[in-house]
């Protein structure tokens, strides 16, 4: 069973990858939220069987290494669809005149989110398999250092709160997986 979560977790990566090459033309067949939808569902679903795969008899272990970058890899390019997913949902707000109509998109206040994003995850995944928690603190103030500025305006700081959120949690949870199949 850890076999199967450990290729799980590599189809996270398989998953959301693509997404990062959208801007060079590349189009997924499907969007970002049904992509992020699929992502959680993986990563759960890897997570279960690691867990009942731990419980079995002569259960076979994965090589530790193949599942720190496993998890370092799912945590650094899952998290990007999923944290779309919460900002477009946070952003959708409905027309004020015309009741019944589509919903509309605010414009993003912050730029270079998805690089900030990726090396947060990364770092983040990367200090929890050091067994280094407080790297968690170290990454986050250097985060909100680099942001300070920007943070005056409610809607950056909000999206600021929410993508942190959403970024280390899924980072902690990938590390979680990943630790689940390599016990």
């Amino acid at each position: 069973m850890n076999w199967i979560a450990w290729a799980l977790l590599l189809a996270v990566v398989a998953v959301a990858t693509p997404r990062y090459f959208a801007a060079s033309g590349f189009r997924w067949p499907i969007g970002p939220s049904p992509t992020s939808v699929v992502l959680a569902a993986v990563l759960a679903v890897a997570g279960t069987l690691a867990a009942i795969g731990n419980h079995l008899p002569d259960a076979g272990q994965v090589p530790r290494e193949l599942v720190v970058i496993a998890s370092v890899a799912a945590a650094t390019l899952g998290g990007g669809p999923v944290t779309e997913t919460v900002f477009r949902l946070a952003a959708f707000k409905r027309a004020r005149n015309a009741p019944g109509e589509a919903l509309m998109l605010d414009a993003s206040p912050l730029r270079g989110g998805m690089w900030i994003g990726l090396l947060e995850r990364a770092a983040i995944a990367s200090t929890l398999w050091a067994a280094w928690p407080e790297g968690l603190a170290v990454v986050l103030a250097v985060k909100g250092l680099g942001r300070f500025s920007e943070l005056k305006q409610h809607a950056a700081a909000e999206q600021f709160i929410l993508g942190t959120f959403v970024s280390v949690l899924w980072a902690c949870a990938a590390v979680g997986v990943g630790m689940l199949v390599g016990v």
